[in-house]
């Protein structure tokens, strides 16, 4: 019956679960919101004022998010995170960024 169970995931499913991640996250359900509320502010490319973010350096969408994915984590929960600069961010939430980037299955 296990055998079977397993069998009947997909690759990419299976090794996901094997990994040890176990999230919940996605963009739409988390990310969206967390870039929109912590991030945006300085790294929208139509923000007024980026507050000296470089202007290449921008989250204005899912890709965008996940082509900076390392950096985002370094910057939010690696070892001297220093974004957002005005901190703010509460630990579960810094948690749900870290899990969401960390173990998304689609990328």
């Amino acid at each position: 019956m296990i055998l079977w169970a397993f069998l009947s995931c997909s690759t990419e499913t299976a090794s996901f679960h094997d990994s040890g991640c176990a999230t919940p996250y996605s963009y739409l359900n988390f990310g969206k919101g967390f870039m929109s509320s912590h991030c945006q502010g300085c790294h929208a490319s139509t923000s007024p004022n980026r507050y000296g973010a470089p202007l290449s350096v921008h989250f204005d969408d899912e890709a965008a998010v996940w082509a900076w994915r390392e950096r985002i984590l370094e910057r939010t929960t690696g070892e001297s995170p220093d974004m957002p600069p005005g901190g703010g961010v509460v630990e579960t939430e810094l948690d749900a960024l870290e899990d969401w980037l960390s173990c998304s299955p689609s990328h």
